[in-house]
């Protein structure tokens, strides 16, 4: 999933004849705290809310805030989604200009819309239960984890790798797999000296689930 795949159609550009007034109106319109300054396809970087508060002139320009240096955030077309959630993070901003290799303006994430398709690459739609494990990172093995969800007839739907700090020799693996009974595949960690650090089971599945087994063992015992 890369940068021109994420773009929002919806967000619109600020002009440097435009008023502070003009930009906030738009800002609370599409409920974003930046906007990009754009002169063309030339792009000048961001103006926040907080910068025209602070300016207490709502009626100044926006080429008052270019003449400041503005931030400049930006991804290019070809970049991946997880580079552009390095950016929004560094630079903590609403949105994320997109620019084309010539770096001329092309469009704008949302980091809402960006949430959402992490959520989905994530896997975070599909029904299923969560395991963080903690490791070393000398005994990290994917290999070894895949092979042990796989024996317990389940799928990882997702995986992602913290390392708390950066002088820990601890890794923290959090899987997503596609079943809601975790205890197999917790038994197996167990038996491979794994350090279980949390589960996380959506009540409501674990209810059906078992729900089912009790319904087919009423019938079972009725036969």
């Amino acid at each position: 999933m890369i940068a021109k795949n994420l773009i929002s159609d919806s967000i619109p550009t600020v002009q440097l004849e435009d008023t502070g007034t003009k930009v906030l109106a738009l800002m609370d319109i599409f409920r974003v705290s930046h906007l990009p300054v754009v002169s063309g396809k030339e792009y000048f970087g961001v103006v926040s809310d907080k910068q025209i508060y602070d300016a207490e002139n709502f009626e100044e320009k926006i080429e008052t805030y270019v003449k400041q240096n503005l931030l400049q955030p930006h991804v290019h077309l070809n970049q991946h989604i997880f580079e552009v959630v390095g950016v929004a993070l560094a630079c903590n901003v609403s949105i994320i200009p997109v620019l084309d290799m010539d770096h001329s303006y092309y469009g704008s994430i949302t980091r809402n819309d960006l949430s959402i398709k992490m959520a989905e690459l994530f896997s975070g739609t599909e029904p299923g239960g969560i395991i963080v494990l903690e490791v070393t990172d000398i005994n990290y093995s994917l290999t070894q984890i895949a092979q042990i969800v796989e024996g317990n007839d389940a799928k990882i739907l997702s995986l992602y790798i913290h390392k708390p700090s950066p002088i820990s020799k601890e890794l923290d693996i959090t899987l997503k797999v596609n079943k809601v009974d975790l205890s197999g595949i917790l038994q197996t960690f167990t038996r491979y000296d794994y350090e279980i650090k949390a589960t996380y089971m959506d009540e409501s599945q674990i209810k059906d689930f078992y729900d089912d087994r009790y319904d087919l063992f009423m019938k079972y015992i009725n036969i």
